[in-house]
Parts: structure tokens; sequence; C-alpha cells
């Protein structure tokens, strides 16, 4: 399913518009984005958890070049941690 299957998805059953169930969507992935930024977490309680971590700087290799050593950067990436409530649905399917 993507992005515009779920906005159809949930306009269906909610009887809402596309348009204000896309508004809502994308004010939604907004804030998730903007506190894991911020490094906050978002605790969606039965569904899972969104965070940021920080992958240290590391050597690499370059796959073009197997004898040269290349220095990665820091990055923070994103993570989700599935919900309790989660898991047990998909268990039961």
């Amino acid at each position: 399913m993507n992005k515009v299957a779920l906005i159809a998805a949930v306009a269906e059953k909610t009887g809402l518009s596309k348009k204000a169930v896309s508004a809502v969507l994308e004010t939604i992935l907004d804030t998730i984005t903007e506190q894991i930024k911020a490094g906050d977490e978002v605790n969606l309680a039965g569904f899972g958890r969104f965070s940021s971590r920080l992958r240290t700087a590391r050597l690499g290799v370059d796959p073009l070049n197997p004898t040269q050593k290349i220095q990665m950067p820091a990055v923070q990436l994103p993570k989700f941690k599935a919900g309790k409530a989660l898991k047990d649905s998909l268990k039961q399917s």
C-alpha cells in the first residue's frame, strides 16, 4: 500500500474527503519528522515508537578500490520499534 492508497482507504472508512485526509496525514508525518530531528521520541501507544539514533563515524572500504579506505561521517538515522499491540495483531493473522 502506498500513500495514495492509504489516503483513499482512510477517506472511505471515515467519510472525510481525500483532501482533508491528505492534509492530516502530511501534518502527522511532518510533526513526527520534526520531533525525531529534535532528538525526541514519538510514542504511539500500541503501534510503536519513532526515534532517531546516531551512527558513529567509521572507516569503510571503497567498493571500486578495496585497498582504499574511506572516512564515513557520523549520521542521524530514523528508528522505529513496533509496539506490543501491533506485534500481537501480526502473530494472530
